[in-house]
């Protein structure tokens, strides 16, 4: 009796042991979180945004939630890490204006002139219509965007002269993205729109494929831009914006404490990522001017005149894109901004 006794004691206790290691295995979670820019936090929005995520996720979840991050296209580009994210090969992802081409409403963030600052640009992003935005690209692609960080202003760069009207763009081949919407605008301006991609555009700079091209300061730096480009224009005609994507069926699956924390340690990590970009575009002119660029910022009558070239030709096409009635909320949610911050 007491040998029976025994062993069944035995073989519960080996079961409870079994049931809480497998409960104990089940509460280890892992994200894998993959971005295109450098992992270098004090250089790269994304790298900073991330590496906070992972930071604050990890310390606040106890260790239950592990974060690992891919920086550096490691996992491949834009495009590639949306797809990853939604098959869910990948749990998150941060990536910028290829979003667009999976939900076809975020690409009219990238409107010519629209916004006249950042802190307009957030109040959008941050307020109903980013929201509004989120929650119709999370039913198009299955992907919740958790926060908006930040890609930075583009602006023009070229090695024939300086850019400060329309008229100066006229004749330049300008290396844009191979993305409809840049072309339709350096169509706009008189230039003549070369895409390129990105791994390409060194090499095409430096042999005259192209005249120019177009990007955050960050970014012309970084890339060391200025060793074949002499001419810099800070006209800010993109601001680009930065999706915190998560797959939604693995966030759906967390608990609802969980979910909480990570909608708010991406929002911090968003943030993390614009006052990095901030920062580098700031002492990012005063770098490039060092190594020889010549620096111009157009006036507010030379941006209106930017803005009524570039303008009509990329609204025509996106309204064949995407319900006119988008364009128009937008145009209301900046108009708000703009008066918020006015008073």
């Amino acid at each position: 009796m007491i040998g029976s006794r025994s062993l069944l004691l035995a073989a519960a206790t080996a079961a409870a042991l079994t049931a809480s290691g497998s409960g104990l295995a089940a509460a280890q979670t892992t994200i894998k979180f993959a971005h295109v820019d450098p992992a270098d936090w004090t250089s790269s929005k994304k790298g900073a945004a991330s590496e906070i995520f992972k930071n604050l996720v990890e310390s606040e979840s106890g260790g239950r939630i592990k974060v690992e991050l891919y920086p550096a296209g490691q996992l491949g580009g834009e495009k590639e890490l949306v797809a990853q994210a939604q098959s869910g090969a990948i749990q998150m992802t941060m990536v910028s204006g290829v979003y667009g081409s999976f939900c076809k409403e975020a690409s009219i963030l990238d409107t010519p002139y629209l916004f006249a600052s950042a802190p307009v640009a957030w109040k959008v992003l941050d307020g109903p219509f980013g929201r509004k935005l989120a929650e119709h690209c999370l039913k198009k692609t299955a992907l919740r965007t958790l926060a908006y960080g930040e890609t930075g202003f583009r602006d023009f760069t070229n090695n024939k002269h300086e850019i400060r009207s329309p008229a100066d763009v006229k004749g330049l081949k300008l290396r844009v993205q191979e993305i409809p919407l840049y072309v339709e605008m350096v169509k706009g301006l008189g230039g003549i729109p070369t895409p390129v991609a990105w791994p390409e555009t060194p090499g095409a700079l430096k042999t005259g494929v192209v005249d120019g091209q177009e990007n955050p300061v960050s970014v012309i730096l970084g890339n060391k831009f200025y060793e074949f480009q002499k001419y810099l224009t800070l006209d800010q005609h993109v601001y680009g914006t930065d999706f915190v994507l998560v797959n939604e069926a693995f966030f759906q699956g967390l608990s609802d404490e969980d979910k909480a924390m990570l909608k708010r340690d991406a929002i911090i990590a968003g943030n993390v990522g614009r006052s990095i970009q901030q920062f580098n575009s700031a002492a990012g002119v005063a770098e490039l001017q060092k190594h020889g660029m010549v620096v111009y910022k157009p006036t507010s009558a030379e941006l209106e005149a930017f803005r009524k070239a570039a303008q009509p030709p990329v609204l025509a096409y996106l309204k064949s894109q995407v319900e006119p009635g988008w364009l128009d909320d937008l145009e209301a949610a900046v108009a708000d901004a703009e008066a918020s911050l006015a008073n």
